[in-house]
């Protein structure tokens, strides 16, 4: 009875009688804004309730008295079950109602802030951040089946560019909200409470001002608005079948050889993305001398370093005709000199070790960006969560990897080599994954889209 209720709750909205071609050409650039602006917004207020824990990794330890390697546990089984979440969720997207989907994965993720911020148990700690990764999961696939729906392929480069810029803006702010809620409120705990209000206000707009596909508010499939009409899709056509489970998994993603490749290649593009995201506050402030507030700047840096470029070579990769791989491997090269020059600047250089970051970021989300890009240029709109997610799951356990890999390396080897000779090690072994990601993508430098 409960499965009957989920079922329906989540079942793709219905599609309407189709509204007179006066209305159509009226409504339809309102509803594109109303789509880019809502998920913008919900896919943001997901990261306010994710990237809050490194800034107060520190405050944790000394509270609660946590090890790096404990610490990294938390962040390592996040990672996993995000990695999971994103898959299982993304093939349940491409099935389910976008805006109750998204908007019931934000109200939960809230709830696991306000219980983690409320409990003082490293076991309940780790229990409750493994179900916010899962909850987490509900967040981009809906905002991708929306994109998909809404933007046609031959524009897809510059939409998609904008919208994925949300979580830079998301990202940028939860440093300095979890900083700024720590020092008004005195607790390591407010860096949970606070964001969690705010979801809990960013679920509720979503089911308000979010909607699932054209044609469940009586307008035609973006192709036939668009004139833009891709391999295997007829002009004139009206009516979308939802493919079947079997179809998402087994027709477009699992026996589609690039979106392997881009799965390998996103998971040593998401240690180079996470591993300042995740430790990079807490090397500032133990080998750069940095403050709590200066942490939550090095998140800001990083990730406001990606807006504009994300957009701009979103637009240079639609006017290349697609060769997003081609873009992306010019963007992975500088993120190892990067990554090298933080290594080697010593302390009292902080605006260097600042720009380093916001060149990473630059260069690193750019790449993030291009890899999902091309798996729905590869795939179909139909399809886009499950192959995004499949895609995002190899990404977390790269993020796994760093999170738990790095902190165990830092807790035996600190005690050994110190605090510089650890932390050289792990950036290290970065700039060796942003090698890996470069080779990798190099292989799809010729590849376009379907169309």
């Amino acid at each position: 009875m409960i499965g009957s209720a989920l079922r329906s709750l989540f079942a793709p909205a219905p599609h309407i009688p189709r509204l007179p071609d006066d209305e159509v050409r009226r409504l339809y650039p309102w509803y594109r804004w109303r789509i880019m602006e809502s998920t913008f917004l919900g896919y943001a207020s997901f990261y306010l309730v994710r990237n809050n824990l490194a800034v107060v990794a520190k405050d944790i330890e000394g509270a609660l008295e946590y090890d790096k390697a404990m610490v990294g546990s938390i962040l390592a089984v996040t990672a996993i079950s995000y990695g999971v979440g994103k898959f299982v969720m993304g093939a349940l997207s491409d099935r389910s109602n976008a805006r109750v989907f998204m908007a019931c994965g934000l109200l939960m993720t809230a709830l696991c802030n306000f219980a983690f911020g409320a409990v003082a148990s490293f076991h309940v700690h780790l229990a409750l951040w493994t179900l916010n990764g899962l909850f987490q999961g509900m967040g981009w696939p809906p905002c991708g089946r929306c994109m998909g729906h809404w933007f046609s392929e031959r524009e897809r480069g510059l939409t998609f560019s904008i919208w994925n810029t949300a979580h830079n803006v998301g990202g940028g702010v939860a440093g300095l909200i979890a900083a700024w809620a720590v020092g008004r409120y005195g607790g390591w705990q407010y860096a949970f409470y606070f964001p969690g209000a705010l979801a809990l206000v960013g679920s509720a707009y979503l089911f308000w001002r979010l909607r699932d596909t054209p044609q469940s508010v009586g307008l035609p499939p973006i192709e036939e608005y668009r004139g833009d009409y891709p391999e295997g899709l007829k002009a004139g056509t009206t009516h979308e079948r939802e493919l079947t489970t079997s179809e998402l998994l087994f027709g477009y993603v699992l026996t589609n050889k690039y979106i392997w490749l881009l799965a390998f290649a996103n998971f040593f593009a998401y240690i180079a993305r996470y591993s300042m995201l995740d430790w990079g506050p807490t090397y500032l402030r133990e080998v750069k001398d940095a403050t709590l507030g200066e942490g939550g700047l090095a998140t800001l840096a990083i990730e406001f370093g990606g807006i504009p470029s994300t957009i701009l070579l979103g637009w240079a990769s639609d006017r290349v005709r697609g060769r997003r791989g081609m873009v992306a491997v010019l963007c992975l090269a500088p993120v190892m000199l990067a990554f090298t020059t933080i290594m080697l600047t010593p302390p009292g250089y902080k605006w260097l070790d600042m720009a380093m970051l916001a060149l990473v970021g630059f260069l690193i989300y750019p790449v993030i960006n291009f890899i999902v890009i091309m798996a729905l240029d590869l795939t179909s709109k139909k399809a886009i969560g499950t192959a995004a997610g499949f895609i995002g799951l190899f990404g977390y356990l790269g993020r796994m990897a760093e999170s738990q890999g790095f902190g165990s390396l830092l807790k035996y080897c600190e005690p050994i080599y110190g605090h510089e000779a650890a932390w050289k090690l792990v950036l290290v072994l970065v700039v060796a994954c942003s090698g890996m990601a470069t080779l990798l993508m190099a292989f799809t430098w010729r590849l376009k889209p379907r169309a």
